[in-house]
């Protein structure tokens, strides 16, 4: 179904912060967070000292490099032509960590609720969510910049946030302070529920696309499962030997990575709680000696949109790119300080985000998915695996469709 990519991606821009003089440069510079809109028309980059910038996308001619041609960026004089989306710089008052787009484009029955509620800001619009360092959340409008909500709950810093992909603008987010709380937006931002059970600070949560399950992540071995349909926790998925810090689900639900400290990403089967794949980071040339044990230690996991590779960050200082099927990188870039990664959601870059405050985008692999693949994304995206293995086919054909030909 693949075809192994040997060339490394190439760095297609840089974006680097302009210097605040009114703050110590060396500190709070972190890039925490990295987020394309799921219409590919925005990117948003948390850039330290409490700044976040919205950048239309794709970007504009003086980012990319010369000898490289996008067929989906503009040119320069559209870009600035009448009416164009132009570049945001929100000031959160605080420190950044996470990041989420809303889907877009907004439901029509959100319109019609704004209506019959007046007294509610309209958010029938692309809007950003932002968990800042003092345990507020920040939605912000995309095409106007505006502050819309300021979200209060949180007791520690809101380390990630996550909306539902299906547009009812529930927002989950994961805290510091060892919960996940769940907000309607549609309702002022009323929060509905609060999940607890972590022992440590949670640093990751991802909602599977079918709106099913909601995975979060703390400083613990194992992660969390809980049901978004009546918020209780389903399982913890135990297998790591050290934190587990990040988590995505596959584009069709059937699959969920999490990446741990313990240099290991793993690749479950959400529904049963099995283990399919371990993906061990390998440094490729080992220290001298046994200093630094956590040299590969992983920092972000995400799944590439047609849900064939796998993009991870480690503190190895290396960006691996890996195919489903296959147990070893098929390529890398080198990257210093790396925090967090994710991709383009059509596909062909990959954005990553530094300690130093900037961000990088590199070319990622871009492939015809076969009509296996088609077919089996189109069949997981509503049946779970036990319905699957239920169905009256032949034996190989679930294996095939629970992922399990590995």
């Amino acid at each position: 179904m693949l075809s192994p990519v040997s060339e490394e991606p190439l760095l297609l821009a840089e974006l680097k912060p302009g210097r605040p003089h009114q703050f110590d440069w060396k500190s709070s510079c972190e890039t925490w967070s990295v987020a394309f809109s799921p219409d590919g028309s925005w990117f948003a980059w948390s850039q330290g000292h409490c700044i976040v910038k919205l950048i239309p996308w794709p970007l504009e001619e003086q980012f990319i490099p010369k000898g490289f041609e996008a067929k989906s960026r503009s040119s320069k004089n559209d870009t600035k032509g009448r009416g164009s989306p132009k570049e945001k710089t929100l000031d959160c008052g605080q420190i950044v960590w996470g990041l989420a787009f809303s889907p877009w484009p907004s439901p029509p029955s959100r319109k019609l609720w704004a209506r019959h509620h007046p007294q509610v800001p309209d958010i029938s619009c692309l809007i950003l969510a932002t968990g800042l360092n003092d345990g507020q959340i920040k939605i912000w409008e995309v095409q106007t910049g505006l502050l819309l909500l300021n979200l209060s709950g949180h007791q520690d810093v809101v380390r990630d946030l996550s909306f539902t992909p299906s547009g009812s603008l529930i927002l989950v987010s994961a805290s510091r302070d060892k919960t996940l709380r769940i907000w309607d937006l549609n309702k002022h931002g009323k929060q509905i529920q609060v999940l607890s059970g972590h022992l440590q600070w949670v640093y990751c949560c991802s909602i599977s696309p079918d709106c099913s399950m909601l995975c979060s992540a703390a400083g613990e071995k194992s992660v969390f499962l809980w049901s978004m349909r009546s918020y209780t926790l389903i399982r913890k998925l135990e297998g790591h030997q050290s934190s587990v810090v990040s988590c995505d689900f596959s584009p069709d639900s059937a699959l969920l990575v999490t990446a741990s400290y313990d240099t290991n990403v793993i690749m479950w089967d959400p529904y049963t709680g099995e283990r399919l794949r371990l993906l061990h980071h390998t440094q490729l040339d080992p220290p001298m000696d046994d200093s630094d044990v956590h040299i590969s230690s992983l920092r972000s996991v995400c799944f590439s949109p047609e849900g064939l590779y796998l993009a991870t960050v480690a503190d190895d200082r290396l960006l691996r790119i890996w195919a489903l099927e296959l147990k070893t990188p098929i390529a890398f870039a080198p990257m210093t300080n790396g925090l967090c990664c994710t991709f383009f959601p059509h596909g062909g870059v990959i954005a990553t985000g530094t300690r130093d405050g900037h961000v990088q985008f590199w070319t990622a692999p871009r492939v015809l998915s076969s009509l296996k693949h088609l077919c089996r994304k189109a069949l997981r995206s509503f049946l779970t695996t036990y319905q699957v293995l239920a169905l009256p086919i032949p034996k190989k054909m679930k294996e095939f469709l629970t992922y399990r030909t590995f």
